[in-house]
């Protein structure tokens, strides 16, 4: 038998305890997204510890997204509702220092967006189709306005139909990978020889996942945008990441 080798065990700092019971209590909902949480004095009370711990532990809290201070306010700080914001973060700084690829972020995204759109068709309701419905119109009408509010557009058009899947975790993971691509789809755009026709061509995918989710043909929705995102990402990654991507569209005439 090999031998074990051990670190030295750290104790927890007291801030870190704090974050602990405080945090538990927002995710288990026992202090619901609104509620204020007692003051730093209150705080020091129940905690038996000094106003540095508290405060450093409602700044652990505020970075992780979960409250957020009112200046001059006399209560504590507001809890706050979940947010697709850090993971987005956790994203882009993971893709900026090369820790995850962009065929991994368009990997992921078509896993999530397919679901998502097969969801979204048999899910979904009338005032979320006409939030898809408006946003297609906007893409087309801001073709001509420049990539950027055209993008835009098009994130509403996804944003409307995570909503439409009705799965939080779907929605959470997916505004998160579709925000810390945004970048380079406003790249793509700028780089474009033709950048109008660019806009209709993306214009064109994403109504192909409009009109299946709004038949209800949940098959047709998932195809429609593997094969979105595929078009709209493949000149973008390399050889190796092509191929993987590939992988997941499980349709012979893209993947050839």
């Amino acid at each position: 038998m090999s031998k074990l080798t051990f670190t030295p065990a750290v104790p927890t700092l007291t801030y870190e305890r704090v974050v602990q019971q405080i945090e538990e209590a927002i995710l288990s909902k026992e202090i619901e997204p609104g509620q204020h949480l007692p003051s730093e004095r209150e705080l020091m009370v129940q905690f038996s510890v000094s106003r540095p711990t508290v405060r450093e532990a409602l700044r652990v809290l505020q970075s992780q997204g979960l409250i957020a201070s009112r200046p001059g306010s006399r209560s504590g700080p507001v809890v706050l509702p979940i947010s697709s914001d850090i993971l987005e973060r956790s994203f882009a700084n993971m893709a900026r220092v090369a820790s995850l690829s962009l065929s991994e972020l368009v990997q992921f995204r078509i896993v999530l967006e397919s679901s998502a759109c097969q969801l979204a068709a048999v899910m979904h309701n009338e005032e979320q189709l006409a939030a898809m419905r408006d946003a297609i119109e906007r893409m087309e009408d801001e073709a001509s306005s420049g990539s950027q509010s055209f993008n835009r557009a098009d994130l509403d058009f996804h944003a409307a139909v995570w909503e439409a899947s009705h799965n939080g975790i779907l929605r959470i993971c997916g505004e998160a990978v579709s925000g810390a691509i945004l970048n380079v789809m406003d790249e793509q755009m700028s780089h474009a020889d033709n950048e109008s026709r660019e806009m209709e061509k993306v214009v064109a995918l994403d109504r192909a996942i409009f009109e299946a989710i709004a038949i209800s043909d949940s098959v047709a929705a998932g195809k429609a945008a593997k094969t979105a995102i595929f078009s709209y990402f493949s000149s973008a990654l390399d050889k190796e990441g092509a191929r993987g991507v590939k992988a997941l569209i499980e349709n012979p005439q893209i993947a050839e």
